[in-house]
């Protein structure tokens, strides 16, 4: 069978649809398997088939979603030819910024929806038509690429940040990215209104200053983390408060006797 109709069970168990039947969806001539081949010539539905103009998700703002995906550069070039399950899979989308606390899993999982085309050479040159471009190349402008790619999503520098949004989808074209390091490395960082504005991701305040600093690994606002210097000053904190720890013992000991 061809790979790309082949759908993961363990990852539809765990997508936003799991509680559905194929059926609610899908022709009702999907019950029979395999299925004809000219059922997969037939449109998916769209989020707003679904879920517009039905006040129980109006704090999705799926509609706003709409006017803002329609702004974006993939709509411009390629139209309703490029709809939300060129990104959002109806199977197996799960929605982590809305629900997961660790920061890193958010990005990864989102970044990995922008690589599913542009770092897929066969995928990307039958949406785009032409031959995919080496991110490593387009990105050679920006320092310590491995850990932007790691710590912060590609909608970060490539979306219009959208207040009322949980998650922009504008997005721009290459000649509108971000690259001005201060938008992000200052006291007013564009992270406050994007990645860091999730009331979930806001719960690492709750156990404290010094226990959020020492036990988180997502990307830090006005500078970036090294691991090796991060465990190297949280031992020389340790190495000290022992110091001196133990030098107030001696001193009261000394002081009895």
């Amino acid at each position: 069978m061809n790979p790309y109709y082949i759908l993961d069970t363990m990852a539809i168990s765990a997508g936003v649809h799991k509680s559905f039947d194929c059926t609610d969806c899908h022709n009702s001539e999907y019950k029979t398997y395999p299925h004809k081949s000219d059922l997969k010539l037939q449109p998916l539905s769209t989020c707003l088939d679904c879920h517009g103009g039905d006040a129980s998700f109006a704090k999705y703002k799926f509609e706003e979603i709409e006017k803002e995906f329609k702004k974006s550069v993939h709509f411009k070039v390629y139209g309703e030819y490029f709809n939300c399950s060129k990104c959002h899979s109806q199977h197996t989308y799960v929605a982590t910024a809305r629900n997961s606390t660790n920061v890193l899993d958010i990005v990864d999982y989102n970044n990995k929806m922008c690589l599913s085309c542009h770092n897929d050479m066969k995928k990307y040159k039958l949406v785009s038509g032409h031959a995919n471009p080496k991110l490593v190349v387009i990105h050679d402008w920006l320092p310590n690429q491995e850990l932007h790619f790691r710590h912060v999503r590609c909608i970060e520098c490539h979306t219009e940040v959208r207040d009322s949004l949980m998650v922009s989808h504008n997005i721009l074209s290459k000649d509108h990215a971000s690259k001005k390091c201060a938008e992000c490395h200052s006291a007013n960082s564009k992270l406050k209104a994007s990645l860091y504005k999730y009331q979930n991701l806001q719960k690492r305040t709750e156990k404290g200053t010094i226990s959020s600093l020492l036990t988180n690994s997502s990307y830090t606002i006005g500078t970036h983390q090294s691991p090796l210097l991060k465990l190297l000053s949280i031992l020389i904190f340790l190495a000290v408060l022992s110091g001196i720890i133990i030098h107030s013992i001696f001193r009261i000991i000394k002081k009895k006797k």
